[in-house]
């Protein structure tokens, strides 16, 4: 019959926290916010986007900004929703972009660069970002963030697409 093992002090010393890597010393966790404004800057970075967010939230959002200490969303993590796990985020943005640009090369630029902010700067892995454009702004159009009035759903007419 064997005995059970009994640890030596060496066997205890291997385990003691001053010998593991610093880095395995603790945890860190992010906030969905850090992420937001990550993806939020690493897109504003792409010629070619007017704005981020749907037509409601940029007007909503301006209000908000003009009374001081309201809001909880910057301006920049406007239109950008993000869940965030231990090892793995995975990132939705809306934005509107300029007449003549050619949507889905815009679309994949702005998707590698949001993956390589979030991976380099949080560590996490980027599973997937989906793009939704919500508006293409043309040059004479005004800058007030106001939608039309005319669209297809107020006149009474069914859309022709599904």
């Amino acid at each position: 019959m064997t005995q059970p093992h009994t640890p030596t002090p060496a066997d205890l010393q291997k385990d003691a926290p001053e010998n593991r890597p610093s880095g395995e010393r603790g945890s860190t966790s992010l906030a969905v916010g850090v992420v937001e404004k990550i993806a939020g800057m690493a897109a504003r970075e792409v010629a070619g986007i007017h704005a981020l967010g749907t037509g409601f939230s940029r007007t909503f959002g301006a209000m908000r900004d003009r009374v001081p200490g309201s809001g909880s969303k910057s301006g920049v993590s406007r239109g950008i929703k993000a869940e965030v796990g231990e090892k793995q985020a995975a990132i939705d943005i809306a934005l509107v972009v300029e007449y003549g640009v050619v949507i889905p090369k815009l679309a994949a630029e702005v998707r590698r660069d949001i993956i390589e902010a979030v991976e380099r700067m949080t560590g996490l892995e980027v599973v997937e970002v989906n793009i939704a454009v919500n508006d293409v702004h043309l040059p004479d159009d005004p800058d007030d963030d106001e939608e039309d009035e005319d669209d297809s759903s107020s006149s009474g007419k069914r859309p022709r697409v599904q």
